[in-house]
C-alpha cells in the first residue's frame, strides 16, 4: 500500500529538535566517559575528548539551522537548555578543567521558534548523515569501554551499567536518524508505545544511578531516589504488557496518565537536586553538568507524553 513520505517541513523540524536534544546528550556523554577514565588510560580519555569536540561542532551547525525552524513547544520544554544548564558548565569546568562551550548555550538560549523553511532539507539530511556517522563510532567506543570493563582489563569511575544506559542512547538517536533519513511517516501509537518503554528504563536507571551516587548519609535522597527506581519500574513491566496487544486503548491512555505524573515528579525531584548540588547542599560525588543532564532528559519524556502530536 502506498504511504506518504514525510514533507520536508516535517523533516526539517523533526530532525533539528532531534539535534537540538540529542548532540547536546552526546556531547555530554563523552564528558562523563572522558572524566572517568585513570592516568594510564589517557589515550582513551583523548578519544572521548575528541568525541565531545566533533559533537559540539555538529551542535552549533544544528543550533544555526534550528533558530526559526523548530516548535516553540520544544523549546520551551527545557530538553533542549534548562535555566540551571550555563551555571551547571561552568561550575563542572572550574571542578574538571575541560572547557565547554558556554557561547553555544548562551545561543541556545535566544533560539526562536518558526515555521520551518522546507529548502533546508538537503542542508539537513547531511547534518542528519554526519550525526549519524558519528554516533555509531561512539557507539563502537561505548562497546569497547564496556567490554573492557567487563573482561576486567579496565577500570574507570562509571558503572557498566552506565555505560549500557548510554549506549542504548546513542543507538535510539540513530534509529530515529535513519528513520527521518527514509522519510518513514510514524504509527502514533506505536511510536507512544516505543518512546514510553524506552525513557521507562532511562528513568529508572537514572534513579538508580541516583540512589548510588548521592553521600551515605543522604538517606531521604536515596529513599526517595529508590521509590523513583520502583514507579518506572512498575510502569515499564506494565506497558510492556501493553505491547502484546496494542490496541488496548483504554489501557494505554490511563497508563500515559499516570506516568506523565509520574515523569512531572521525577522532573521535580531532579530539578531541585541539581539546584541544591550547584549550591553544594547535598553530599554526592554527582558533577552538576549530570544533574542537568538527567533534568533535560525527563523534560524531554514529560513533552512527548504531554504533546504526543509534536512527534508527528
Amino acid at each position: 500500500m502506498f504511504c506518504q513520505r514525510v514533507p520536508s517541513r516535517d523533516f526539517v523540524r523533526l530532525s533539528l529538535e532531534l539535534h537540538l536534544f540529542f548532540l547536546r546528550i552526546m556531547k555530554e556523554h563523552s564528558f562523563f566517559l572522558q572524566a572517568g577514565f585513570l592516568s594510564r588510560d589517557a589515550n582513551l580519555a583523548n578519544q572521548a575528548s575528541q568525541f565531545r569536540e566533533q559533537f559540539n561542532a555538529l551542535l552549533r551547525e544544528a543550533v544555526r539551522l534550528a533558530n526559526r525552524n523548530v516548535s516553540n513547544v520544544v523549546l520551551s520544554s527545557g530538553e533542549v537548555v534548562t535555566d540551571k544548564t550555563l551555571r551547571a558548565e561552568e561550575k563542572t569546568m572550574e571542578l574538571s578543567d575541560v572547557p565547554f562551550d558556554t557561547e553555544l548555550t548562551v545561543q541556545e538560549l535566544a533560539l526562536q521558534p518558526g515555521a520551518p523553511n522546507p529548502f533546508l532539507a538537503p542542508a539537513v539530511f547531511e547534518l542528519n548523515r554526519r550525526a549519524i556517522a558519528l554516533t555509531e563510532q561512539l557507539i563502537q567506543f561505548k562497546t569497547l569501554v564496556l567490554n573492557e570493563m567487563l573482561s576486567g582489563d579496565l577500570f574507570t569511575f562509571n558503572f557498566p551499567l552506565l555505560i549500557e544506559h548510554i549506549r542504548r542512547e546513542a543507538i535510539f538517536f540513530v534509529e530515529h536518524l535513519q528513520r527521518l533519513q527514509r522519510r518513514e511517516p510514524i504509527n502514533l501509537m506505536q511510536e507512544i508505545i516505543e518512546e514510553k518503554t524506552f525513557w521507562d528504563q532511562i528513568m529508572q536507571e537514572h534513579a538508580e544511578f541516583i540512589a548510588q551516587l548521592l553521600d551515605p548519609t543522604e538517606v531521604a535522597l536515596i529513599n526517595t531516589a529508590d521509590d523513583f527506581a520502583d514507579l518506572f519500574a512498575s510502569l515499564l513491566e506494565r506497558i510492556r504488557s501493553v505491547e502484546q496487544n496494542i490496541s488496548t486503548r483504554l489501557v494505554l491512555g490511563r497508563l500515559i496518565t499516570e506516568e506523565t505524573a509520574a515523569t512531572r515528579e521525577i522532573r521535580n525531584f531532579k530539578a531541585a537536586a541539581t539546584e541544591e548540588i550547584l549550591a553544594n547542599q547535598i553530599r554526592s560525588i554527582i558533577i552538576p553538568l549530570l544533574g542537568d543532564h538527567v533534568l533535560r532528559e525527563a523534560n524531554h519524556f514529560l513533552r512527548i507524553l504531554e504533546n504526543p502530536g509534536s512527534l508527528q
